[in-house]
């Protein structure tokens, strides 16, 4: 089972042009990572709200792309754009529900 969520957050009316460029950016990058198997950011329908999709094969997998040293300095700066923090939601295939 992979390793996927969704996060939302608000990025600051100002920052919305610096932060899409930087979003294009990251999923470009994203691409060149073992084990990342999708990375995604939209828009959604309330003003100035975004959310990125990620997907990984594994734990370790998000972890490494945290890591990666093509994206310290971009998380940093996305993060920067936001206006106050994010809200993660895990995703879970269509088996049983996880106990615990």
């Amino acid at each position: 089972m992979a390793f996927s969520f969704l996060s939302r957050f608000r990025i600051k009316d100002e920052r919305q042009d610096d932060f899409i460029a930087m979003a294009r950016q990251m999923e470009e990058l994203s691409k060149q990572e073992p084990g990342t198997l999708h990375y995604q950011f939209f828009r959604l329908g309330e003003p100035g709200m975004f959310a990125v999709y990620e997907s990984f094969a594994d734990e370790g997998a998000d972890k490494a792309h945290m890591e990666y040293d093509h994206n310290k300095d971009l998380i940093d700066r996305i993060v920067g754009c936001m206006d106050g923090s994010y809200e993660r939601e895990l995703l879970f295939d269509l088996e049983p529900h996880p106990k615990g």
